[in-house]
C-alpha cells in the first residue's frame, strides 16, 4: 500500500500528464476529488502531530489585518519598516524574519495592522520552513499583500502555495448547497444551465468525499474545483495585491514584461529601501480593503465629523452597533440616516439596512431605556 504522500504525488502526476478534454472531464473530476480528500487527511494527521512545531501566536488589532507573503528575501520587512515605523530585523540572506512582526499603518481614519511574516518556500503548504504556520495566519487576514522583485518573480508558485493550503485569492464562496441524506441517492439538480457538472460529474465528486444520500443543488455554472471547495468546506477566500519591491533596479522594458506575465493583478512597482512608490501601495491597500467612514449624529445635534466609524463596505446597520456600547445594541429599536444610503434625509432604518460612506446616523432606542438600565 502507497504512503498517503506516494498516493498524492501519483494522483498529482496523472492529473498533470491527462489532457483535459469533455472525454476525460469525469475522470479529471474524480481525480481532483481524490486529491482533496488526501490533501485533507494529511492536514488531520499533521494537526494531530501538533502541526510540525508551534504555531504563531497574533493578536489582531485595528480596523483590518494585511498579511505581507512573499518569498525570503525580497524586502518584506523592509517594506514593513517603511509604512509602517514597526522594527522588524532586516538582512541580506534567507528567514530574516523567524516570527510575525507587526506593525499599524494609519489610512485616512483607519488602522490596518500590517503583519511581516517568514517567506514561503516551495512546499509551504506541505510544512516546508514553517509553512503551515505561516499560512494558518495567513486564512485569517482581511487582505494579502504578494510581494516580489526582480529576483524572485515566480508569483504564480506563491499562489499555488496558498491555493494547496485552501486559500482562495479573490474568489467567492461557489453558490452552491450540499445537502446529506439518509437515503435515496444523490440527487443534482440547478437553477442554471451547467457545463462543467453536467452527465453525472456533480454526483461522482460528491460520492468521492463519502456523501451517498443527499442533493447538490447549482445556483451558478461552478467547476468541479469549486464544487470540491463546497466538500471540503475548509476553504477561506481572500483579497489580495501585488507589490514588486526594487523596483529602482528594474528597466522600463522589464516592468513592462513583468505586468503583461503578473495579469490580472496590476502590480504596484515601489522600492521600500528608497521609499519609492510607497504612497501608491499605501493607496492600493486603503482601496482594496473599503473602507466606509460613517459619523454619528445624537439626537437634536451635530454629527461629529471628526470622528468617524470606520466601517467595510457591505457593512450594515447591526454591523455599526457591534463597535458602540453593547447597550444601545440592546436597547436598539431603530436609525435615522442622512447621506448616500439614504432615500431621503432622516430615513427611518433597521438592523439590516446597508451603510454606505459618510452616511450620518442617529440611534433611536426604546422608549424607557436608558444606557446602562
Amino acid at each position: 500500500m502507497s504512503s498517503l504522500e506516494e498516493q498524492i504525488a501519483e494522483i498529482e502526476e496523472e492529473i498533470r500528464s491527462t489532457q483535459y478534454n469533455k472525454a476525460t472531464q469525469l475522470h479529471v473530476g474524480r481525480l481532483r476529488a481524490k486529491l482533496a480528500v488526501l490533501r485533507l487527511e494529511r492536514e488531520k494527521r499533521a494537526h494531530a502531530k501538533g502541526g510540525g512545531g508551534l504555531g504563531y501566536a497574533v493578536r489582531k488589532s485595528g480596523h483590518a489585518t494585511v498579511g505581507l507573503v512573499g518569498y525570503p528575501s525580497v524586502g518584506k520587512s523592509t517594506l514593513l519598516n517603511a509604512i509602517t515605523g514597526a522594527e522588524s530585523e532586516i538582512g541580506a540572506y534567507d528567514f530574516t524574519t523567524l516570527s510575525i512582526i507587526p506593525g499599524m499603518l494609519r489610512y485616512q481614519g483607519a488602522s490596518i495592522q500590517i503583519l511581516d511574516m517568514p517567506g514561503l518556500v516551495p512546499g509551504a503548504a506541505k510544512g516546508r520552513g514553517r509553512g503551515r504556520e505561516v499560512l494558518s495566519v495567513v486564512r485569517s487576514v482581511e487582505l494579502i499583500l504578494f510581494l516580489i522583485d526582480k529576483d524572485h518573480t515566480d508569483f504564480k508558485g506563491l499562489v499555488d502555495e496558498l491555493e494547496n493550503a485552501g486559500i482562495r485569492i479573490n474568489g467567492r464562496p461557489p453558490k452552491i448547497v450540499v445537502t446529506p441524506a439518509d437515503r435515496g441517492g444523490v440527487t443534482v439538480s440547478s437553477t442554471v444551465r451547467i457545463t462543467h457538472l453536467a452527465d453525472g460529474i456533480a454526483a461522482q465528486i460528491v460520492r468521492e468525499f463519502g456523501i451517498h444520500n443527499g442533493s447538490v443543488i447549482l445556483r451558478e455554472d461552478a467547476t468541479a474545483d469549486q464544487l470540491i471547495d463546497v466538500l471540503a468546506g475548509n476553504r477561506v477566500y481572500v483579497r489580495a495585491i501585488l507589490g514588486v519591491n526594487k523596483s529602482d533596479l528594474l528597466t522600463r522594458p522589464e516592468m513592462e514584461a513583468l505586468k503583461a506575465r503578473l495579469k490580472p493583478f496590476v502590480p504596484v512597482f515601489v522600492s521600500a529601501r528608497s521609499r519609492q512608490g510607497m504612497a501608491e501601495l499605501v493607496n492600493a491597500v486603503g482601496k482594496a480593503l473599503e473602507f466606509i467612514r460613517v459619523y454619528l449624529k445624537p439626537p437634536g445635534r451635530e454629527a461629529d465629523l471628526e470622528e468617524p466609524i470606520i466601517l467595510r463596505r457591505g457593512d450594515r446597520v447591526e454591523d455599526l452597533l457591534r463597535r458602540l456600547p453593547t447597550d444601545l445594541g440592546v436597547q436598539f429599536k431603530s436609525a435615522l440616516v442622512w447621506g448616500r444610503s439614504a432615500r431621503f434625509p432622516g430615513q427611518t432604518v433597521g438592523r439590516e439596512h446597508l451603510l454606505a460612506d459618510e452616511d450620518l446616523i442617529t440611534i433611536v432606542i426604546q422608549r424607557g431605556s436608558r444606557p446602562g438600565g
